[in-house]
């Protein structure tokens, strides 16, 4: 008896678009999981879906007919509906929000995210950490002047560290934080004991504790009812005057306004975010936070890199032959709680 085919639906990846070669070699090695593997790419014709356009919607629907896995973004419009031999979808992302659809949660869809953030976004953290206590920003500032200043820097071995979300990304931050000699504190949704280079983790109720005694504040947070404007006024006013403040999680953690207004008052002594409320939209030119002194903006990167394409696909490959086997994947979200 013929063996049931596993039909894989593949739609675009975050970052940079693949070239024709790099496609090929990404849809070979996809297929090479397993002959029993029928691969359809959507990428010609996911955004023209989204755009209402009628021949595009025909095509995918076709496509989504018996897809049993998809793997990419942006999920397609009505996914549930369209695709009702659907069982898992695997986000290219570490944030799942955007595939978290009420029609998603509420099926049996098994929704998995993207766990290869970790290297990247911990070296984004520090070299924001570095920049911030070398006074990196004035530096440049006063080189396009041409001005000749030195600055005093802070240093950060024997300082604290604080991690607002202990998953993944937040150990890997531990680790460079304890390899600069420095006290490591966090949060965690569900603390099980002692962490490996951290020195104390409290669950969510811990975070004034953890914002009045860091140096350095990191917010890896997802984005759900419980963190949505988690930090406001009431909360930077907690935190030391000299401390610093790094979002690389989500937008609408940080109350934007309240964190213009700390930095110009000094309420703390610098900030640096890759993550805004605009997301995925850029940073309106209009934004007062350009105008912000000491805070470092970058254009939601943290989590890229020259290679995403490659170690994204690695996982999900390794995800594949787990689904195919029957076994537990890698980076299940809870759909309700939304990480």
């Amino acid at each position: 008896m013929t063996a049931k085919s596993i039909n894989v639906v593949i739609a675009n990846l975050p970052g940079t678009p693949l070239t024709e070669e790099q496609r090929t070699q990404m849809l070979s090695q996809i297929q090479a999981v397993s002959p029993r593997i029928s691969l359809k790419d959507i990428s010609n014709v996911i955004n023209a879906d989204r755009r209402g356009e009628t021949e595009a919607r025909q095509q995918l629907d076709v496509v989504l007919s018996d897809a049993e896995v998809f793997f990419g973004m942006p999920l397609p419009n009505d996914i549930v509906s369209r695709a009702p031999h659907l069982k898992w979808i695997q986000s290219p992302l570490a944030g799942t929000d955007q595939f978290l659809t009420p029609a998603v949660v509420a099926s049996r869809i098994v929704l998995t995210k993207a766990r290869i953030h970790d290297v990247q976004i911990s070296e984004t953290v520090f070299s924001m950490i570095l920049m911030l206590a070398r006074r990196s920003l004035e530096h440049f500032r006063l080189q396009e002047k041409k001005q000749w200043v030195r600055l005093d820097p802070t240093i950060i071995q024997g300082k604290t560290v604080g991690i607002l979300g202990l998953g993944n990304i937040g150990l890997a931050v531990a680790r460079l934080a304890k390899a600069f000699g420095m006290t490591v504190l966090a949060t965690k949704a569900h603390p099980d004991g002692i962490s490996k280079n951290v020195d104390l983790v409290l669950p969510p109720s811990g975070t004034r504790e953890v914002l009045s005694r860091s140096d350095f504040l990191v917010v890896l947070l997802p984005i759900t009812a419980d963190t949505k404007n988690l930090i406001g006024e009431a909360e930077i006013k907690l935190m030391k005057p000299t401390a610093y403040l790094i979002n690389v999680s989500r937008g609408g953690i940080v109350d934007e306004e309240v964190i213009s207004r700390a930095l110009k008052e000094h309420w703390i002594a610098g900030a640096a975010f890759d993550v805004f409320a605009s997301d995925p939209r850029p940073l309106s030119p209009d934004s007062q936070l350009w105008e912000t002194p000491n805070l470092i903006i970058t254009p939601h990167n943290a989590g890229h890199c020259l290679n995403y394409a490659e170690l994204v696909t690695d996982q999900f490959c390794q995800n594949l032959d787990q689904y195919m086997a029957g076994k537990t994947l890698l980076g299940v979200v809870d759909k309700n709680l939304g990480y």
